[in-house]
């Protein structure tokens, strides 16, 4: 026999309640520290494309297409904005006066990684961002949320623009939502 009955999506409640923006004061900080073109690169990667810092670490350099103006993370295709086009570029730029014959496919390498193939390790990525008052995961976090926030509290579309499973992007809605609900109760009536 055969269950037949419709099949929900089951998801957890969120332990921490609702996910909060970073305040100007923190991206501020986090721009100004972004100094080197690798680090330009990796806060780019995570604050606009909401990049992982595994993704951004095994990323190659066929991910990148300047040409058609796309950029993919992790198997997701998005348009490459003119921050990320130009850091990409700055990076390229160091990469080919840095380690010019190096056949490392990966778009970002370190001077160990040059002479290999593999992508750069956890520990440099930590060690590259350390100085950020938001860590890479919170320029995450924050770009998705404010995704949310800018088009509406749907988890679709959350899915569609950064690739990410039901849950997760259910999980950003519902913040959105509340957040979206608190400006609504406190905005002073005209």
């Amino acid at each position: 026999m055969v269950d037949r009955s419709p099949q929900r999506i089951r998801v957890p409640r969120q332990a921490g309640g609702v996910a909060q923006p970073l305040g100007q004061a923190d991206i501020d900080q986090a721009v100004a520290s972004a100094t080197t073109p690798d680090i330009k690169l990796i806060t780019a990667l995570a604050a606009v494309h909401a990049a992982r810092p595994k993704m951004i670490r095994t990323m190659q350099l066929d991910d990148v297409d300047l040409g058609n103006g796309r950029i993919t993370v992790a198997g997701h295709v998005r348009p490459l904005d003119d921050l990320t086009r130009q850091a990409v570029l700055d990076w390229l730029d160091h990469r080919r006066t840095r380690w010019p014959n190096t056949a490392n496919p990966h778009l970002l390498i370190t001077q160990k990684k040059a002479v290999e193939l593999g992508p750069a390790g956890k520990l440099w990525t930590t060690r590259a961002t350390r100085n950020l008052s938001a860590p890479l995961e919170r320029l995450r976090v924050d770009r998705q949320l404010e995704e949310a926030l800018i088009h509406g509290p749907d988890p679709l579309h959350l899915s569609l623009v950064f690739g990410i499973d039901e849950k997760t992007a259910i999980r950003y809605a519902d913040s959105a939502r509340a957040l979206l609900e608190q400006a609504a109760e406190t905005r002073p009536l005209s």
